[in-house]
């Protein structure tokens, strides 16, 4: 995707390169990699070929990211854009003091939230659950771990926002209890509660659908069990 594309007009030229912490820009225990580092100065002087390198870099991380969130097409793409928009638009503020994948990742977590938040807002959590249960295939232990994540997937989409973000962010990206809570903003202590509520509420919807009433969702580091 080309920056022109995403309609982001020019004039970051007024932004100094000093915008980003000189300490972090400089190669004493620099977290930000060389090539990031040139591209973000580019950018912020005005070079938009400088963000298009960091879009091109990035760009499939962020898209594998964001089909966490939708698996509509159509609005994948428009996530995966709105991510690198944002993240143009706040490029001054990047303080260099992780790597910048890191940084855009947030932003791309942020991204997803609010389209999530968005979506609960325009659908009914009671269509949803009926859709769920016409068109869920029966539980089988011959599930491809693909028709089994499809799965997990359509159940995820009846939870409220939070509970499904904190859930997606554990078992779909990975991430244990602290980097969830770097991430996405929240205190450890908090992102333990919401995972544990959150688990609960999808055992309980397990459970109504056929999977077994006396197992409980898996948790790869057993960081859920509180």
């Amino acid at each position: 995707m080309s920056l022109d594309a995403w309609d982001i007009a020019p004039g970051r030229q007024s932004l100094p390169a000093a915008s980003v912490s000189p300490a972090a820009m400089s190669g004493r225990a620099n977290p930000v990699s060389p090539a990031d580092r040139a591209d973000i100065a580019a950018s912020l002087q005005g070079d938009q070929n400088g963000y298009a390198r960091l879009v091109s870099r990035y760009e499939s991380i962020i898209g594998t990211q964001m089909w966490r969130f939708t698996r509509d097409v159509s609005a994948h793409e428009e996530l995966v854009q709105e991510v690198f928009v944002e993240g143009y638009m706040s490029l001054a503020g990047f303080r260099g003091q992780a790597p910048f994948e890191h940084w855009i990742r947030r932003i791309a977590t942020r991204v997803g939230y609010r389209y999530w938040r968005k979506e609960s807002r325009e659908r009914d959590r009671r269509n949803a659950m009926e859709n769920w249960r016409r068109t869920a295939s029966t539980p089988n232990a011959d599930q491809t771990p693909s028709q089994a994540a499809e799965s997990l997937f359509q159940l995820l989409e009846t939870l409220p926002p939070k509970d499904r973000l904190v859930l997606t962010l554990f078992y779909f990206e990975g991430w244990d209890m602290g980097e969830i809570a770097d991430r996405v903003g929240w205190s450890r202590t908090l992102v333990k509660v919401r995972a544990h509520r959150a688990r609960r509420k999808l055992r309980g919807l397990l459970e109504a659908q056929g999977f077994g009433g006396s197992g409980s969702t898996p948790a790869s580091n057993g960081e859920l069990e509180i």
